[in-house]
């Protein structure tokens, strides 16, 4: 039994949900200024509200998995990566208080909270991306250690990429708005989807060359033979799932395009892994090198196996009983 590759499949999973279930109310918020009336923010806020803090589960996971399981590699990229995480932090709190104070406020003081909610969710996804593309970018290590200055993480490739998550987790929203809501509201969720999809389309396309273009060993991967004839099915697939979601967006089918947008992100996130393996930091630290002894992952891997099924059980729980519509005299019916 190979501990090292159960917890790279454990926190793989535990980022991919992570980035489902907390990208589409991120997206809520990066889309909420552009709401036409505070009745509409009222109600988006309310799709959202049972959610977003169970959501954020997955992301404490995934942190204290990669302690536990790889402490090498979380030293060297908590150490790469401290601003850019700290500001997510400070922005996902900032977030939560204003779920807590919008509805209490005044009206004099809730344009306050839709500020802290729109620009901490927008300040969480960009932080995000630019996360992502700094480690995919190669986060220089030397003796095991971080070598790098405080701002090693900054530079055009990561700024794009945070915000090509933005564009991402905003057609989350907008297709969860889709699924939740109705009427006019809904109405401007399928007009917002139609413009966002292939605007992510081409971010995608854009990361993917960029990426290719910038580390060969990543374009040997991708377009070296044999690998190229079962690697170019990604793309492809892409490409299918983008058409089926705009075929439900043109013809107002409401559940589809949710799915098919969080397919999409499986679908990067598939080639993301194929372009970083076996490296967790890439180009530096494999994650066999980065592991913690086997006494201490199989350790903790008991105490995973035993908690999580409350976590799965509780987050299931949540959505069933949250799972119709929402309006905004009467929150979920």
């Amino acid at each position: 039994m190979d501990l090292v590759l159960i917890w790279v499949v454990i926190i793989a999973v535990g980022v991919m949900v992570y980035v489902v279930l907390d990208g589409f109310d991120l997206g809520v918020g990066i889309l909420f200024p552009l709401a036409g009336s505070d009745r509409h923010r009222d109600t988006m806020m309310l799709s959202v509200t049972p959610f977003w803090d169970g959501n954020e589960t997955w992301l404490i996971l995934g942190g204290a998995g990669l302690l536990a399981a790889f402490p090498k590699a979380y030293a060297v990229l908590l150490s790469a990566l401290y601003l850019p995480l700290m500001l997510m932090l400070i922005a996902l709190i900032l977030r939560g208080v204003s779920f807590e104070f919008r509805f209490k406020a005044d009206e004099s003081h809730r344009i306050l909270w839709d500020i802290s909610f729109s620009v901490g969710s927008s300040l969480a996804a960009f932080c995000q991306g630019v996360t992502l593309g700094a480690v995919v970018q190669g986060i220089p290590v030397e003796a095991g250690s971080y070598s790098g200055g405080p701002f090693g993480w900054l530079s055009p490739f990561s700024i794009f990429t945070g915000l090509a998550v933005m564009t991402g987790y905003a057609l989350l929203g907008a297709t969860w708005l889709i699924r939740k809501t109705e009427d006019d509201l809904q109405q401007w969720a399928y007009r917002v989807a139609k413009i966002i999809l292939p605007l992510l389309l081409c971010f995608i396309l854009l990361v993917s060359v960029w990426t290719a273009w910038a580390e060969q060993d990543i374009a040997n991967r991708w377009f070296s033979l044999p690998n190229f004839y079962w690697l170019s099915q990604v793309p492809l697939a892409t490409l299918l799932l983008a058409g089926g979601a705009w075929y439900c967006l043109v013809k107002r089918i409401q559940g589809p395009p949710f799915l098919l947008s969080v397919a999409l992100f499986l679908l990067a996130y598939i080639g993301l892994v194929i372009s970083i393996w076996p490296y967790i930091v890439p180009r530096a630290i494999t994650f066999w090198e980065a592991a913690s002894p086997p006494e201490s992952q199989l350790f903790v891997l008991i105490g995973f196996a035993i908690f999580m099924p409350f976590v799965i059980g509780y987050t299931i729980m949540g959505y069933r009983i949250f799972g119709g519509k929402v309006n905004e005299s009467d929150g979920y019916h």
